[in-house]
């Protein structure tokens, strides 16, 4: 019985795992993503604090250090229900509502407001390493790019089959979209190909190495998905303790996952440890 045992064993011990790390005070508010910045070695959150898709002017922008501390609360604020983020070069882009918003990150301010037409609920970016950016909108079920200050629509729901998208990376050349509880890739004729089920409210998705990514799932799952293989192992589950897991951050030299818990208003740290 313990010889037939220890393969078992061995396979369990072999799954990537997430290990707390540290928790942020409560001091945010309604934190829905966070984004770690290598270059400035900073986290920046953002707070809907507020209705999830309230205009309502609460939401901002927070400066956290990478150890847990809340440096600067309301670094940039003047939103309505700020969500996914994105950078290049100085510029953070900022998904709110129907509205991409840019800041100059060095001088911690707003540049520019730019309205994406027919957009209503916009909710995560991700920016191509030339600078395009790609927002989705979860309610008309799109996909638009943003650059040289003008947007476009890019996926649609009549073509593409989109259902609802949300987490966005652009990854290895190609863009990724979660959508509908799975990874899907985006083809050079605006389709979709499905790469692997996840399970339901995929909303952030990260890249480790090769076809190996890290997606989140609001309720309060997190999976480690092979893209290539179409596997999904889960991680994390938070549900128990009614700690969602919104979009979350990835520091890739350091292996460290950074999860906002939106309505548990903080931002929890777990070391990455990925199978062997």
């Amino acid at each position: 019985m313990l010889c037939a045992a220890l393969p078992l064993a061995r396979a369990v011990a072999q799954q990537p795992t997430l290990e707390k790390q540290w928790t942020t005070d409560t001091t945010l508010r309604v934190p829905e993503s966070v984004y770690f910045d290598a270059k400035r070695n900073v986290l920046y959150v953002a707070n809907i604090d507020g209705a999830p898709w309230g205009k309502d002017g609460k939401g901002f922008i927070s400066q956290v250090s990478v150890d847990g501390k809340v440096t600067n609360l309301k670094w940039v604020d003047g939103f309505d229900a700020p969500k996914g983020m994105g950078v290049h070069g100085n510029h953070l882009y900022v998904a709110d509502l129907n509205t991409i918003v840019v800041i100059d990150i060095s001088k911690g301010a707003v540049v520019t407001r730019h309205t994406v037409e027919g957009a209503e609920n916009l909710n995560d970016i991700t920016v191509s390493p030339k600078g395009t950016v790609y927002v989705s909108d979860s309610r008309k079920k799109t996909v638009h790019t943003y650059e040289n200050g003008k947007s476009a629509l890019l996926l649609d729901s009549a073509h593409s089959g989109l259902r609802g998208p949300n987490g966005l990376l652009f990854s290895q050349g190609q863009l990724l979209v979660l959508d509908a509880g799975a990874v899907k890739r985006a083809e050079k004729d605006n389709t979709l190909t499905k790469l692997a089920d996840v399970t339901k409210g995929t909303d952030g998705i990260e890249h480790v190495k090769g076809n190996e990514y890290i997606v989140s799932c609001w309720q309060g799952e997190i999976f480690y998905v092979d893209i290539q293989a179409g596997t999904a192992i889960k991680m994390l589950d938070t549900q128990g303790e009614k700690l969602q897991t919104a979009d979350i951050g990835y520091d890739a030299q350091k292996r460290i996952v950074y999860v906002p818990t939106f309505f548990g208003n903080k931002v929890t740290a777990y070391q990455l440890k990925p199978a062997k």
